[in-house]
């Protein structure tokens, strides 16, 4: 019994806390919270803790890179800092570069990774044959929350359910999870990257 203990004490100790901040954490944290559970497990850690972001609130990609350095620091105590923004057409490599050096000059783990064009297409992934039209163009659209998501949220979603439903709708996306990196390439660096980080 004792050994048995000590085994899940030890398991414990190898669990991992991960802070997810979006740019809004409250329609987005049912998308996330799932996902990134999920890459954890992919990299051998089915017991990470996943938190998302709700203090500070943020609202917005310019605000959340504002808050970042308030945000690193508050909570720098956790394994990794993941900020999962929108790309919108953009390219944010740069200020990803910079933003990952100054949490690591605070002593913290941040990773960044932008969901292209917008965190709600991770979902739609799982759904492309309920999409009437094709994935590249999905892809590409950079208003596709209002052109795509928005209708088929209606259409398939649960607006009983907190969210609209958008947990189960990413429970079936996740079933299929070697799919959703093949559709979203951002994704499967994102999980090497986090592979190394809790390694």
């Amino acid at each position: 019994r004792r050994s048995f203990c000590g085994r899940m004490a030890g398991e414990r100790d190898l669990s991992r806390r991960v802070l997810v901040i979006p740019e809004d954490p409250t329609l987005n944290g049912y998308i996330l919270n799932p996902l990134v559970a999920r890459l954890a497990a992919a990299c051998g850690k089915g017991s990470a803790e996943v938190k998302i972001l709700t203090n500070p609130k943020v609202s917005g990609f310019e605000h959340a890179c504002s808050r970042m350095p308030d945000i690193v620091e508050q909570w720098k105590h956790f394994d990794l800092l993941l900020f999962l923004p929108d790309a919108d057409g953009r390219d944010r490599s740069a200020v990803f570069a910079r933003l990952e050096r100054e949490a690591a000059d605070q002593g913290a783990r941040l990773i960044c990774c932008a969901a292209v064009q917008e965190i709600e297409v991770w979902l739609l992934a799982g759904h492309v044959s309920k999409l009437g039209r094709s994935w590249s163009k999905v892809r590409e659209d950079a208003s596709v929350k209002e052109s795509v998501f928005a209708p088929f949220l209606s259409t398939h979603g649960n607006a009983r359910r907190p969210g609209g439903g958008r947990d189960l709708l990413m429970k079936e996306t996740l079933a299929n999870y070697q799919g959703l990196l093949e559709r979203c390439p951002e994704l499967a660096e994102l999980q090497k990257r986090i592979c190394e980080a809790l390694a």
